[in-house]
């Protein structure tokens, strides 16, 4: 068993390294190698069980698995040294890369494996380093740091996600969406250069021109060909200031008509600069953070007045901005008015605030620091985050927004704004609907639990709205996709899964990496279970 071999080799550390001089010597191994204790990484793997427990859960806590160890790297090497010896072992055991274990079930835990806290990889060298037109950041690196560092030469990455406490390998390892991706796309379409460890513990750096098949593989890939622990990434000059605008929908025809209009706009064209949509059902309207609130408490009673106008309790904003600098500055009211002129959200129901850029960038962090103080934070997210086609969108809200959540009021929000299809490169391994269309739509149901009850029905809700696309062959695809088997995964991934195969094949023979996804599982590696907390 995988299971035996590892702790056998973890209980070995122990007992068989003696420390000299700060340099780890090898002592008589019994019947394991001395070349597995040559690897130097005895004293960066922890089996301790507050390490083990740590690993044990991820953002979504719904799941819960337990790591054999935590390996602690100092550089990429390390990493390559513990997938070789897994590679090597007679069963590999699970290798899973942890940035801010921001998964939702249990994608980044390892059970019975071991987890790379890939945080530890920054902590010795600063691994951002800035140029004209581009930045090398590791992995382990949050994107708010990259921010901070590329702001100092007044540049900045083009596409974000909405949060920015998550890592660069994390987002790119997914996809990486945000109000940006309809003119930039993803942030994986904004990448010039990987190095990835792959599963068979090679280092490799890879790019469009250079072993093309693993970056492309990598670049969405969920972690099953390699750990990325670098990328080169485009930049361009940030703005200072933003224009941080809200527009109120009470119709979703007027609402979708008007975001595929926005997102259609040139960058040369009179529009937003971001672009995403969200929408309110049966709940009392909240002006967010208290400390930097977006509405007034006369806006709030206003849109509550809206929401109870529609019949169906459900209204919708359109959430943009439009970026400047001190010599585009004169000129934002006039810009921003040519835009308004063309749209059709409720008269007087334009919100407006002007924030810097990395502040606007950064406002998820405002929120979440509120969400924890009043306990809302550290719950379960069963969140479900889907890929509409834009043909049916209107249906997906009919059958799903209206119906099966009709009646819902829970913690969270929902997201639904368009991206432009083109905008994804087909190479990588992200998926989009497969229908053709021009333009897609991203919704996430990203909702909170804080009850076990609560936590069992957004569950048999999600269930239920898989259920519906699939009844009414609304083709979406999951994002941050969650199944429990490989069926699942060959209709999700449709045209790609044979080349998915062959590439996990080539650069993950063994099935080490990220196996908490389920995508190529290993009857032998015991199951996550469910979190009973």
């Amino acid at each position: 068993m995988a299971r035996t071999r590892l702790a056998a080799f973890l209980i070995g550390m122990a007992s068989f390294f003696s420390v000299v001089a700060g340099q780890l010597r090898p002592m008589p191994a019994g019947g394991l190698s001395g070349d597995l204790f040559a690897l130097g990484i005895a004293s960066k793997i922890r089996t301790d069980c507050n390490s083990t427990a740590s690993a044990s859960s991820d953002f979504g806590r719904i799941m819960e698995a337990a790591p054999e160890a935590v390996l602690h790297p100092a550089t990429p090497a390390d990493i390559a040294a513990l997938i070789r010896f897994s590679a090597s072992s007679p069963v590999p055991f699970p290798v899973s890369p942890r940035g801010q274990g921001h998964s939702v079930r249990g994608q980044s835990l390892a059970p019975g494996g071991v987890v790379v806290n890939m945080r530890t990889l920054g902590r010795a060298h600063h691994r951002i380093n800035v140029s004209a037109d581009y930045v090398d950041a590791g992995g382990e690196q949050l994107w708010v740091d990259v921010l901070r560092a590329t702001l100092k030469h007044g540049l900045a990455p083009r596409a974000w996600t909405d949060y920015l406490q998550l890592t660069v390998g994390g987002t790119l390892s997914n996809a990486g969406i945000g109000g940006q991706a309809f003119r930039h796309g993803p942030q994986i379409a904004n990448v010039h250069e990987l190095d990835v460890v792959t599963g068979t513990g090679e280092m490799v750096t890879c790019s469009r021109d250079k072993r093309k098949d693993l970056f492309f593989a990598a670049l969405g890939g969920l972690g099953q060909f390699g750990i990325i622990t670098r990328a080169r990434i485009a930049l361009e000059l940030a703005p200072k200031q933003v224009r941080w605008v809200r527009l109120a929908y009470s119709d979703v025809v007027a609402f979708t008509r008007d975001q595929e209009l926005l997102i259609s706009k040139q960058a040369s064209e009179a529009g937003f600069d971001y672009v995403e949509g969200q929408v309110q059902l049966n709940r009392t309207l909240t002006e967010g953070p208290k400390s930097t609130p977006f509405f007034s408490e006369a806006d709030i009673n206003r849109l509550a007045g809206l929401a109870s106008e529609t019949g169906s309790g459900a209204i919708y904003f359109i959430e943009a901005a439009m970026y400047y600098d001190e010599t585009t500055a004169p000129s934002v009211n006039q810009k921003l008015k040519m835009v308004l002129a063309q749209l059709s959200f409720v008269p007087g129901f334009v919100f407006t605030k002007d924030v810097t850029y990395f502040q606007f960038l950064d406002r998820v962090r405002v929120e979440e620091a509120e969400l924890r103080w009043a306990g809302v934070w550290d719950v379960p997210h069963p969140w479900l985050n889907l890929f509409v086609p834009r043909s049916r969108i209107l249906d997906f809200d009919a059958g799903v927004l209206k119906g099966i959540l009709g009646g819902d009021n829970p913690v969270g929000l929902i997201l639904m704004y368009p991206m432009n299809t083109a905008k994804w490169n087909s190479q990588m391994t992200a998926v989009t609907p497969p229908t053709g269309e021009d333009v897609f739509y991203t919704v996430g149901l990203l909702r909170s639990a804080l009850s076990a009850d609560e936590l069992e029905r957004l569950q048999r809700e999600n269930q239920s709205v898989l259920a519906f696309c699939d009844k009414e062959g609304i083709e979406c695809k999951q994002y941050l996709p969650y199944y429990t088997s490989q069926d699942g995964w060959r209709r999700h991934f449709g045209a790609k899964w044979s080349n998915i195969a062959q590439l996990k094949a080539k650069y993950d023979p063994h099935a080490i990496m990220s196996r908490g996804q389920r995508i190529f599982p290993l009857p032998s590696v015991p199951a996550a279970s469910t979190a009973t907390t």
